[in-house]
């Protein structure tokens, strides 16, 4: 009994301490997270303002551009899912995005992230426990696949989504939403519930006949591509290893760097 005693009066404290800790969108920002994309809709048109174009000559040193931008939601084509493995010799962790190709060649790329505070760097545990928050960082893709691809030197494997532009353009509309309410109520990211890819797998619930399930490559998400294609989420007749090395960016990304058409290079055949 005194054993469990002394238990509680140590977890005690650190649980009211947990308990009472709340998100804010108030803190010392890393320059390429000082500020939160908004979203203002506009009929058949979205203003996004906070559009993050950064240019990357490494992960510490940036030049960041912030831009307002409007598109024609009458355009999306189609979206793009993205995977980033961090180690190749265990898929595990990983981050995932997703981008959206309208008419003309035009890119969008919506990123749930941590937000980060000037100093911090990501740990799994540490997302455990309340120390980051949530925010969607609405990019460029010269910025956030260049920034994974040219400067990180992380595999990176950019996937065409079976959906129709229908359902393209409500993922969109729904990411954009969401960024926008985090601008205003900001979250706690969290490293199991709360997450680039358990957020995805949200918005394509929303909108998709065919739910996502619960998995652990929802929860290890160097492997989510593998449960996209087994659902039938990649628009690919290949098998997945062919689907795997033919959406492999990383050669075409470095060959086209900082070129105006660097999206459409990427994907190339």
């Amino acid at each position: 009994m005194k054993k469990r005693s002394v238990a509680a009066a140590v977890l005690a404290p650190v649980l009211v301490w947990w308990a009472v800790q709340r998100p804010s969108n108030r803190r010392d920002w890393t320059p390429d997270n000082a500020r939160a994309a908004r979203a203002e809709f506009r009929g058949d048109s979205v203003w996004v303002h906070g559009v993050r174009n950064a240019d990357y000559q490494t992960t510490q040193r940036y030049t960041v551009r912030w831009e307002d931008r409007a598109y024609d939601l009458r355009e999306v084509e189609r979206a793009w899912f993205l995977v980033e493995p961090f180690s190749r010799d265990w898929r595990g962790p990983a981050h995932t995005l997703v981008s959206f190709q309208f008419a003309g060649g035009k890119f969008l790329a919506v990123s749930a992230e941590i937000r980060k505070e000037k100093g911090e760097t990501f740990s799994p545990w540490k997302g455990l426990l309340r120390r980051f928050e949530m925010t969607y960082v609405v990019a460029d893709e010269r910025d956030v696949v260049r920034l994974r691809t040219n400067v990180r030197r992380d595999p990176v494997y950019l996937y065409p989504v079976r959906a129709t532009p229908a359902q393209a353009r409500a993922m969109l509309v729904d990411m954009l939403a969401r960024a926008d309410r985090l601008a205003e109520h900001p979250e706690w990211y969290n490293t199991l519930t709360n997450t680039c890819t358990t957020s995805i797998v949200e918005h394509v619930n929303r909108i998709a006949p065919k739910k996502v399930p619960l998995s652990l490559k929802v929860l290890f998400p160097g492997y989510s591509d593998r449960l996209a294609y087994d659902l039938g989420l990649i628009d690919t007749d290949l098998s997945f290893e062919q689907a795997r090395a033919r959406f492999y960016v990383n050669r075409r990304a470095l060959a086209a760097d900082d070129s105006p058409d660097f999206s459409l290079r990427i994907r190339q055949p």
